[in-house]
């Protein structure tokens, strides 16, 4: 696990050794054992290691026998020791004990295809000298990351922006449509970057850099079809068996590790399955709120107790706030607006205490179908197929003529969900997140903009187009699997495993995640839809092949996710510190409406509608804005 950045300069020139220094220290927090560089010819590499497995022999970069290769890599290889054994057969030789140099000799061997071969979390450039040419990688599921761009300077490469900023070449001016999808997303999605004129390699792709210029070609996407027969106690002791496999090569390391317990169902599991691996006490970690509706710690504690781990805990409040969430964006290096990347922070920092590396739960909502969405959507469907007539006049019309008490209409569940219904409906269905989880419907981001930059900002397709792109290219043929297939390849690299990488990497700890195996990925999405989704119970099988490890009060448990009490926090004591940052800040002097953002603050203030996380995006967009100099 380690930070890589790189320039390629044009023919007839070199790298500048001084500029590639200050592009590794952009990204120094990422491997603080150690640097490496190499400069020759056009090509500069370097790397910032965070050792993990072969400490003595593994720095980087690395080449081949005789140098004519040279690698600077990212990440873990867990089937590399079954690749060295198939390369060593075909005659090449090896100088380490490093995963590092089996894809040296996986590119020598195959070419661009080396990259389907590795069993892995990845992002890595090669240089070849002999054909002049740059290649680079990013992981099936895109645990780790490549931000690049190319142009006059040449190419340039880092696995965060800081890395890239530090060239004179890359410009702070922002991507302002890559900013509005932001503002519905949450995060900006690949291939774009906040930056303008740099980019993000897509999870599953790789890229060639050289004299004909820039190609990407996607190398892997998730088959759902056909589905696996069997029973059902046959299926989930198949995955009982993939997923204690995919935990156990994840367990390789020369040094402490543990696991994130948050007290969900994934995170339990995957503790359990460790504490049946490891002959010593599983160090665990957990966080938790003052706020009981919000705090997990009980469930996380129930399983520690269980299986007699080392547990650790920390208790996250109000007044960590302001300082943290500017570290939080520092790290993050785009505009990033998930607020459970606050307690992620402060996880990653106690473990790093601790151990150097921890397991995690991240994916199985993904692969499985845990969030609720997946059993709203089809309602959503049916209520979208009635006579327009009816949902887009007459409907809302009669709720919007309900009494009044005060400012707040009195209304039942089922006419509040008829209401989230009469919302949700009028966004495509192959784009569920931006139904039920969009921060900023697309219309209201929209809204927000000054005239004069939005017709850059609503340039391109909007969120809903990108997501139904996803959706119509899935290779899969239910509405379920086609919004999985969407959820694989944009919310979980594009904020899950951004969160993850980056709160972990900002403390020099290495996170791995067992349910986002590949292998396992692909084994799940041919599951029928009645082993992952069943009537409003996500994760059927995950559930019932695990069964027996977890605390009853686990099992029982409903998604959670990993919430804080933002809208009360925004309401109460973050009030003024929220209020005077949007205000007085650089995106209402440049960009966004201060009228809107008075407005948005007002209504929160005065308790007419709960915008705790629309404040927490524009007050995380600040906060980015300020920190990178970016306007």
């Amino acid at each position: 696990m380690c930070g890589i950045a790189g320039i390629i300069a044009p023919r007839g020139q070199s790298p500048d050794r001084a500029v590639l220094a200050r592009m590794a220290a952009g990204i120094g927090h990422r491997g603080p054992d150690g640097h490496g560089f190499h400069l020759r010819e056009r090509a500069g590499l370097a790397h910032c290691r965070l050792a993990i497995i072969d400490l003595a022999t593994g720095d980087q970069p690395m080449c081949n026998e005789d140098g004519s290769v040279w690698i600077v890599f990212n990440g873990e290889i867990y089937n590399h020791l079954d690749l060295r054994r198939e390369l060593e057969a075909k005659g090449h030789a090896f100088a380490t004990r490093s995963d590092t140099e089996a894809i040296v000799h996986a590119y020598e061997e195959y070419g661009p295809d080396c990259a389907r071969r590795l069993r892995g979390m990845f992002a890595f450039a090669i240089w070849d000298e002999r054909s002049q040419t740059l290649f680079a990688a990013r992981d099936k599921l895109g645990k780790k990351p490549f931000f690049y761009a190319a142009g006059q300077d040449g190419f340039l490469f880092a696995s965060e922006p800081g890395g890239l900023l530090a060239h004179p070449g890359v410009s702070r001016e922002p991507d302002l449509h890559a900013l509005n999808l932001y503002l519905t997303l949450q995060y900006v999605p690949d291939p774009l970057c906040a930056f303008k004129g740099a980019a993000k390699l897509p999870p599953a792709h790789h890229l060639t850099w050289d004299a004909s210029g820039l190609r990407l070609t996607r190398y892997w996407q998730p088959e759902f079809e056909p589905k696996w027969g069997g029973t059902e106690e046959e299926l989930a002791e198949e995955l009982r068996e993939r997923l204690t496999e995919a935990t156990c090569i994840r367990l390789m390391s020369e040094v402490p590790l543990g696991a994130h317990l948050s007290g969900g169902i994934d995170s339990s599991i995957i503790t359990a399955i460790m504490a049946g691996l490891c002959a010593e006490p599983v160090k665990t970690f957990s966080i938790g709120f003052r706020e009981q509706a919000f705090s997990e710690l009980p469930k996380a504690r129930a399983v520690a107790e269980r299986y007699g781990t080392e547990h650790h805990e920390f208790q996250l409040e109000y007044g960590h706030v302001p300082d943290t969430l500017e570290q939080v964006v520092a790290h993050a290096g785009e505009p990033f607006a998930d607020p459970s990347a606050l307690p992620s922070w402060f996880l990653a920092r106690m473990t790093r205490e601790h151990v150097t590396v921890a397991l995690n739960g991240d994916g199985g909502d993904e692969l499985f179908a845990g969030y609720q969405r997946y059993w709203l959507d089809p309602l959503a469907n049916l209520y979208a197929a009635l006579p327009a007539a009816l949902t887009q006049r007459l409907l809302p019309a009669l709720l919007a003529r309900l009494p009044q008490r005060g400012d707040k209409p009195i209304e039942a569940d089922w006419v509040a969900g008829l209401k989230r219904l009469a919302q949700v409906a009028r966004i495509s269905p192959k784009a569920s997140i931006v139904r039920w989880g969009s921060y900023f419907a697309p219309e209201e981001a929209a809204a927000l903009w000054r005239d004069e930059p939005r017709g850059q900002a609503l340039a391109g397709d909007g969120a809903e187009a990108l997501l139904a792109g996803y959706f119509d290219r899935a290779r899969a043929e239910n509405f379920l699997d086609r919004t999985l297939a969407v959820d694989m390849a944009a919310y979980l690299p594009g904020d899950l495993l951004v969160k993850a990488d980056r709160m972990c990497m900002a403390h020099g700890l290495e996170g791995r995640s067992p349910l986002l195996d590949a292998d396992l990925a692909d084994w799940a999405a041919r599951l029928p839809g009645n082993m992952k989704l069943r009537g409003r119970t996500g994760k059927h099988l995950l559930r019932g092949a695990f069964a027996d490890l977890l605390p009853p009060e686990v099992l029982a448990g409903g998604k959670r996710g990993f919430g804080i009490p933002v809208g009360k926090w925004l309401r109460e004591d973050l009030s003024g510190w929220c209020r005077e940052l949007l205000l007085g800040g650089v995106a209402a002097r440049r960009w966004l409406r201060p009228e809107a953002l008075a407005r948005i603050l007002e209504e929160h203030a005065g308790g007419r509608a709960d915008h705790g996380k629309r404040l927490w995006a524009l007050a995380a967009l600040e906060l980015w804005l300020r920190r990178f100099d970016a306007a």
